[in-house]
């Protein structure tokens, strides 16, 4: 592939990951694209590992993948599990040529090849609140993994990391701007049941919202779904 394919294929994993709406979405086409983009890529998923140490795969191309994550968590080693954990080598892959032939990780490679896995590469996808993600791609083959192979899987999941920082904003603002509008009804419904100014509704929601430890967004839908009384 030309310098100029290249960059075609690269607008076109930015712009079809752009255009999901969802962190699902994006995890999913993740995964589809890397089998489809990166030579000899057989199986693709993305491992994340939870605050409480939980590891997760929300997206995989086969039960392997799943599997093989359920092998690296039970032995805290491999390609995958390091690279979720990732922070000075930012732009390195963590690259296992062949299962048979590597000795990174002892405990996990024998179960990768009983899995048919040949070789692997693990990708950093983000970091985030002690939360790690990584990018996993798996061959049959050994040694089937390229320099043009590591590009595109880096390309990937950076394309990806931004997708999903986007993505969970876009969350977090529209979670805000649902709270603003609840807490606006409730503060209109205190107001016209005890004949308020807005600051002493705003005041004895405050109140009631520090006394119960509770939320103010909380509360404020409790009030507008549930008739709570607050005074």
């Amino acid at each position: 592939m030309n310098a100029e394919d290249e960059r075609v294929l690269f607008a076109t994993i930015a712009r079809d990951l752009a255009s999901k709406t969802s962190e699902q979405a994006i995890l999913d086409s993740v995964v589809e694209m890397a089998v489809r983009l990166v030579p000899g890529c057989d199986d693709a998923g993305v491992m994340i590992i939870t605050k409480q140490h939980k590891v997760e795969t929300p997206a995989a191309t086969s039960q392997r993948v799943r599997d093989s994550d359920d092998a690296q968590a039970e032995h805290g080693e491999g390609p995958c599990f390091d690279a979720s954990h990732a922070h000075e080598e930012r732009n390195a892959a963590f690259h296992c040529h062949s299962t048979s032939a590597d000795s990174r990780w002892p405990r996990y490679l024998p179960r990768a090849r009983e899995l048919g896995v040949g070789s692997i590469l693990g990708f950093q996808l983000f970091s985030h609140e002690h939360t790690f993600g990584a990018l996993n791609l798996y061959s049959d083959r050994e040694h089937a993994f390229s320099a043009e192979s590591e590009n595109r899987g880096w390309v990937l999941a950076s394309h990806a990391a931004v997708a999903l920082t986007s993505a969970r904003t876009s969350r977090q603002l529209h979670a805000a701007l649902e709270n603003a509008r609840t807490i606006g009804q409730a503060v209109g419904m205190v107001r016209a049941r005890y004949d308020m100014s807005e600051e002493q509704a705003t005041s004895a929601l405050l109140r009631m919202s520090q006394e119960n430890n509770v939320k103010m967004a909380d509360l404020a839908r409790s009030v507008v779904t549930d008739g709570v009384q607050a005074r």
